[in-house]
């Protein structure tokens, strides 16, 4: 496989308020749900340690996961109320992460520019 010209992942960590882990994992089979309807999503999953919840997703270019996010955008306002985002990182091309950045700047991220790699 080449290059990947326009690949982003993004990888939130949810810390989870005391007493609302349940709630949390109640409400992520909505958010895949939704998510393998998406066409330029290239995987979407969910790991947790402790209180620390990690989704981690990726997309073909910044148009994919900007329409995920357009998606969830109710579920995820609703998931805000039993968690806050303790990190949130963006990976990719650097044209692909400047469509991205006026959409989750509020949310402070890290952007981490595509560099090299090896892939099958």
């Amino acid at each position: 496989m080449s290059k990947p010209s326009k690949v982003v992942s993004v990888h939130p960590y949810f810390k989870v308020h005391p007493g609302k882990m349940a709630a949390f994992k109640a409400a992520l089979p909505a958010f895949i749900a939704k998510t393998k309807a998406e066409n330029k999503n290239l995987y979407y999953d969910f790991t947790i340690n402790g209180d620390i919840v990690y989704c981690r997703e990726a997309y073909v270019g910044a148009d994919g996961f900007l329409t995920h996010l357009a998606g969830v955008g109710a579920l995820l306002g609703e998931l805000l109320k039993l968690a806050d985002v303790q990190r949130l990182e963006v990976h990719g091309p650097a044209a692909e992460l400047e469509k991205i950045k006026p959409h989750v700047a509020a949310m402070k991220p890290d952007f981490y520019v595509y560099f090299d790699g090896a892939r099958r």
